[in-house]
């Protein structure tokens, strides 16, 4: 397993400024960092992937839909408009360097309709994502759907669900992130989803309950990574809490992150206790 920080410990919009923390970041021992992808054109993309090569480390992609791009809507324009907004996330990420691109890619964060998942919209889910074939097969990118809770979702909520939805797809590209966060909310026990999924399971997030260090919370660690071990999980624990930066507009913890633990505290920190339980 490697071990990734991801960059919404400082902001959700990274710019040429966050890369100078780079060799910072790789003097910790960590193999890669993860960028946040709200509109793949707003990302100085030319050099994220320059600077990464130049220090060596690897990108990961976490993806989050607009509240405009929605492959679920009932309205086919706006599912079509959203297919070619996946394509271009997924070409962007593959222009970062990625081979990993993750995130609740189904629907938009808060897209709430007052229904259980119809018949329709696990269709129109399926067909979007069967369409990503020849740009994934095209990219040699991976593709990591990530259930997230009650309260920002209705369609995929638990590890099960989105397996699920992965056999369906039926693509060896395609798989599940494990987001502990969202998953202590959810899953009965977290382990127990982990063995569940076995090789679909392609990308996790290692985030306490309340976003904050790893090791301060409930989240049981120690059992998620020797069932992770136990499938043979050999990708990322990315490190996905939020530290405080008061500078930081777009820093996604500036107004209920720990104001004593800044990004750089929740890196190293993370990065001591992943280590010492693997």
């Amino acid at each position: 397993m490697k071990i990734g920080i991801s960059a919404f410990a400082w902001t959700s919009c990274l710019e040429r400024k966050h890369l100078d923390l780079l060799p910072w970041i790789k003097s910790l021992g960590i193999d890669g960092v993860e960028v946040p992808m709200f509109e793949p054109d707003a990302l100085p993309i030319k050099k994220i992937r320059d600077a990464f090569e130049a220090h060596d480390l690897e990108c990961t992609v976490c993806a989050i839909l607009p509240k405009t791009v929605n492959p679920i809507s009932p309205h086919q324009e706006q599912r079509r408009r959203a297919i070619e907004h996946l394509i271009r996330c997924v070409e962007a990420s593959a222009a970062m360097g990625s081979k990993v691109l993750g995130g609740p890619l189904f629907a938009p964060i808060g897209y709430l309709p007052e229904h259980r998942p119809t018949k329709d919209e696990w269709s129109w889910a399926v067909e979007a994502f069967q369409s990503l074939e020849s740009t994934l097969d095209k990219t040699d990118m991976t593709l990591s759907i990530e259930p997230v809770n009650r309260s920002e979702t209705f369609f995929l909520r638990t590890a099960a669900d989105t397996k699920q939805l992965c056999e369906s797809i039926g693509n060896p590209r395609i798989g599940v992130t494990i987001d502990t966060f969202h998953a202590n909310i959810e899953e009965q026990s977290i382990p127990k989803a982990i063995l569940s999924l076995g090789s679909h399971l392609k990308h996790v997030h290692a985030s306490e309950n309340d976003r904050g260090p790893l090791g301060y919370g409930h989240v049981p660690f120690g059992d998620i990574v020797l069932s992770l071990k136990e499938i043979g999980y050999d990708g990322y624990l990315m490190i996905e809490g939020f530290g405080y930066s008061p500078k930081e507009k777009s820093a996604p913890g500036k107004l209920w992150a720990y104001t004593d633990v800044s990004p750089e505290d929740l890196t190293k920190g993370g990065v001591r206790f992943l280590k010492a339980l693997m």
